[in-house]
């Protein structure tokens, strides 16, 4: 098995160790290249201003960080195009898979950034330009490949011609235009092929050389030569990408956590009133969660708290709920024996209750947090986390406000390995939780927007001097906002937190999605309408990061699920490109 992921950041060590893996492949499977150009591989993804695209590296690996593969693309936005620069499987993995699900992945980003297509060389087939049989049959094998996708070399130019008479083995240049009915049209091929030369090969294309193959470019549109090893000539069409939805992961063990005390708010309805509302909408793509280990969890909160939640809750009679009622000094030599004393030592409320199924339902939304991260880190745009119960408020070594483990901050930690992490909060409560466990870092920015500490929940934190401590000065960003706010208000204050997102450049989004700043909602004091969800969704898809959303609070089922189909709809239209209507 492996997966395949982007790496957007040469910093983290983990992508430092697979960008090593990778240079060695390089040297290995391309031995015509020089050292300065493996050399330089970090510098094309730190730094596309200097050579003019922007690299996009997609690496093939077995889950334990050994790589079985990769890709290298390039996109030149300014001429709307992208370059395959490598692409290939590590020695022994030919025929496993592995360079079909890597191309396959290259047309999915290619797709999603809008381009006329991708270009790409291939060594020919024809034998007066490559002589050896072996080496002919090689290059024969690699374009069927390629033309079972309808990419096919551009004809009717001058491209393969060799930089020295007689040079064997010039390159075809390839063209794919993922499935797309507009074609090529000889102007913006001509400012493609020199681009591809100049960009590429400044330093071996003469000027002259250059000149030659773009005038060599007639036709108008660009024809591709015909297919000589795929019989349907639709293959084009059958391997189209097709733009990723919303990847959308419910909680399947949410229900086992029902408890039906009087003025327990955070009830299984809440689930069924949003998938009820989304099943409206088209942008969702359901994914089973896969199930990750206690290491996990124990990554963010601690060993000896997360034994406790087991084995506290395994311990609760079925039906019954045990709520803790004395906090005792948290010495940490002499915890306390009694199960509601010990519930109290690691508790922050008096309302969030232990039972038999807390725990199990608190692990399958970790699951499905985990799953949303895995599905951005495999290419996706956006995972909605739909769980209960949620995590906010839970924080490294303590359990409270309806919280028992922060799936947010689990997932935002994995992500961090592979580069910078926003966590925006937009509960109507403080994200105390995230702020806690993030306070001494800066690979994740933890923003929180949320109703003032001097009157909401949870009271203790929140505040705006609140900014981090140690390396994470700085990083820790409180928003509290006055007890009364209405949309227009709200979408102020946002706009300010997006602006910061800019600003601090991160690779990933992970949002904490409370919709209990709505009207009517009964532990908040806002006024948002769906309107002014759908317009908040729209502002936060505008940044066009890959967003991890996972459910928080959100208590008025009345209106819950409208205002979430609202938010989602604005995020996929801000994320599109598209201005937002009147909301439904």
């Amino acid at each position: 098995m492996f997966r395949i992921h982007k790496i957007f950041d040469v910093t983290t060590p983990t992508n430092r160790q697979l960008l090593s893996q990778v240079q060695a492949m390089l040297r290995v499977q391309f031995n015509a290249l020089s050292e300065n150009d493996i050399a330089k591989l970090p510098a094309q993804l730190a730094n596309p201003m200097k050579y003019r695209f922007r690299s996009i590296l997609l690496v093939a690996e077995d889950g334990n960080a050994t790589v079985r593969g990769f890709a290298m693309l390039m996109h030149a936005a300014d001429l709307n195009f992208c370059y395959l620069d490598y692409i290939c499987a590590g020695r022994g993995e030919t025929g496993r898979g592995i360079g079909g699900a890597l191309y396959e992945r290259v047309r999915e980003e290619a797709f999603q950034l809008g381009v006329v297509g991708i270009f790409l060389e291939c060594l020919p087939d024809d034998a007066a330009l490559s002589p050896d049989p072996a080496i002919r049959k090689q290059n024969a094998a690699r374009l069927k490949f390629y033309e079972r996708f309808g990419a096919r070399p551009l004809a009717n130019t001058a491209y393969e011609t060799p930089m020295t008479e007689g040079d064997a083995d010039p390159p075809y240049l390839v063209f794919d235009n993922l499935g797309q009915k507009s074609r090529l049209g000889r102007d913006d091929a001509r400012k493609i092929v020199r681009a591809v030369l100049e960009r590429k090969y400044a330093n071996v294309c003469p000027p002259e050389y250059i000149d030659k193959i773009i005038k060599s470019i007639k036709d108008n549109p660009v024809k591709l030569r015909e297919p000589r090893y795929v019989k349907n000539t639709e293959a084009d069409v059958e391997h189209r990408p097709k733009q990723r939805r919303i990847g959308l992961i419910i909680n399947d063990k949410h229900s086992i956590h029902h408890v039906n005390d009087r003025g327990y708010v955070e009830a299984p309805v809440r689930i069924s009133s949003i998938t009820k509302e989304l099943d409206k909408t088209e942008f969702f793509e359901t994914l089973a969660p896969r199930k990750y280990g206690l290491s996990t969890i124990q990554k963010v909160h601690k060993p000896e708290f997360v034994d406790f939640l087991q084995k506290a809750c395994a311990n609760v009679p079925p039906g019954k709920s045990v709520y803790p009622y004395v906090f005792p000094s948290r010495n940490r030599a002499r915890p306390p024996k009694d199960l509601p004393l010990r519930a109290g030592y690691y508790c922050i409320d008096t309302f969030t209750p232990l039972n038999a199924n807390a725990y199990k339902a608190a692990r399958g939304a970790v699951d499905c947090a985990m799953t949303g991260a895995d599905w951005l880190l495999d290419g996706g745009r956006v995972a909605y986390s739909l769980v209960r119960p949620p995590g906010h408020h839970a924080e490294s070594e303590a359990f409270g406000g309806f919280c028992y483990f922060n799936s947010g901050a689990i997932a935002a930690h994995h992500l961090s390995a592979h580069g910078k992490v926003v966590l925006l909060d937009i509960d109507y409560h403080h994200g105390n939780g995230a702020q806690e466990i993030f306070y001494q870092r800066k690979d994740v920015f933890t923003i929180s927007l949320h109703g003032h500490p001097r009157y909401s929940y949870p009271y203790f934190s929140g505040f705006d001097d609140e900014k981090g401590e140690g390396e994470g000065k700085g990083y820790n960003l409180n928003l509290p906002l006055k007890e009364n706010l209405d949309g227009e208000a709200y979408r102020k204050v946002l706009a300010g937190a997006l602006d910061r997102i800019g600003k601090y450049g991160p690779q990933f989004l992970v949002l904490a999605l409370g919709l209990d700043t709505a009207k009517g909602d009964p532990t908040g004091s806002f006024s948002l309408m769906a309107r002014d969800f759908r317009e908040n969704g729209r502002m936060i898809g505008a940044l066009n990061l890959p967003t991890l959303v996972v459910q928080e609070g959100g208590y008025k089922t009345q209106t819950l699920g409208i205002n979430a189909r609202n938010f989602f709809t604005g995020l996929w239209e801000g994320m599109s490109g598209k201005t937002s209507t009147a909301a439904k």
